[in-house]
């Protein structure tokens, strides 16, 4: 990790606090509190393999399975924004074996651009723990003319509808990033949706669209190749991974959009089994060796209570509320 990256946030309540929740599972006896977890356990992701959500979940993963004593899989189920996996994990039984990570759009933003959603965000989770806040990145294939924002902006005004944005589906924060920029410059560029970050990568290096306000973790390595040309992070600063690369804010005031990631089970998942997961990802996400695998994507580390992330989801679905309307920005 950098020296210029935030240390990783305390929880609340501290070492008090992991105490007191392991102390859920007390008046458990031991014979069930022994039973979990007795099998494979599944992570479910709502976008297609090699997108941002998809990394950050392996890397969880694979370190969450030696703390929980099984081992952990991801399970990638691309679709509708992420809903087609939100619905598969509402509807899952409440047991500890399937898990979701959930991001902003999934459980702050979708539920403002669809009209009808096939789960809630709110009352049907039981949130465990942010895992990770994510800027994105404005990457450009380098065939592109433009290589600043002033120059995308005077580009896209003098060619309106010539510029196609590639996202990880509708409604994605990807998606929205787009509209933002396009509410807030008055440019006509068009959203060309995928089923996941991957595929959108792969033709913006084939230059079958011309830019993408991707999740850092999934662009950065082509940018550090310098297969894809990037314009600007979306975040307020600067990141320390690329100081280089201005932030949009710089060129339009205002302006800035954070992807974030998290781990939530089914509701009405037992308190001790939520617990027992939570105290193993906490010691996951204080590994070293994973702060040093999502600090080189481009991921900062974030750990909390689940009475601090049901909070946090609360919030952010009220920013994200506004933004939509204010953006105009739609999927049904």
């Amino acid at each position: 990790m950098s020296a210029s990256r935030p240390q990783l946030p305390r929880r609340a309540f501290g070492l008090a606090a992991l105490a007191a929740t392991l102390a859920l599972g007390s008046a458990v006896p031991a014979q069930a509190q022994g039973a979990y977890p007795n099998k494979v356990i599944t992570i479910v992701v709502p976008f297609a393999a090699g997108g941002t959500t998809d990394i950050l979940a392996r890397v969880v993963g694979q370190y969450l399975g030696p703390e929980l004593g099984q081992q952990v899989v991801v399970d990638n189920r691309a679709g509708a924004g992420g809903n087609i996996g939100g619905q598969l994990v509402a509807r899952a039984a409440p047991d500890g074996y399937t898990l979701f990570m959930g991001t902003v759009g999934t459980h702050a933003i979708n539920q403002s651009l669809y009209k009808k959603m096939p789960f809630d965000p709110i009352k049907d989770f039981a949130p465990i723990s942010r895992v990770a806040n994510v800027p994105n990145l404005l990457v450009a294939n380098p065939q592109q003319p433009f290589k600043t924002v002033p120059e995308l902006i005077a580009y896209a005004k003098a060619n309106p509808g010539k510029i196609n944005f590639g996202s990880a589906g509708n409604g994605s924060s990807i998606h929205l990033s787009g509209e933002l920029f396009k509410s807030m410059t008055g440019v006509a560029m068009q959203h060309v949706p995928y089923k996941g970050s991957a595929p959108a990568v792969t033709d913006l290096l084939g230059n079958q669209i011309a830019i993408m306000f991707d999740n850092m973790p999934s662009s950065i390595q082509h940018v550090r190749s310098g297969k894809l040309r990037p314009i600007a992070v979306t975040t307020a600063k600067r990141s320390p991974e690329l100081p280089d690369v201005p932030a949009i804010g710089e060129f339009v005031p205002g302006y800035e959009a954070t992807s974030w990631f998290g781990l939530l089970a089914p509701a009405k998942t037992p308190p001790e089994v939520i617990a027992k997961i939570d105290a193993a990802l906490f010691k996951v996400l204080n590994n070293p060796e994973v702060m040093k695998k999502l600090s080189e994507q481009g991921a900062d580390p974030v750990v909390e209570t689940p009475e601090q992330f049901a909070a946090f989801i609360r919030a952010e679905t009220a920013k994200w509320g506004k933004v939509v309307k204010e953006s105009g920005a739609s999927v049904d």
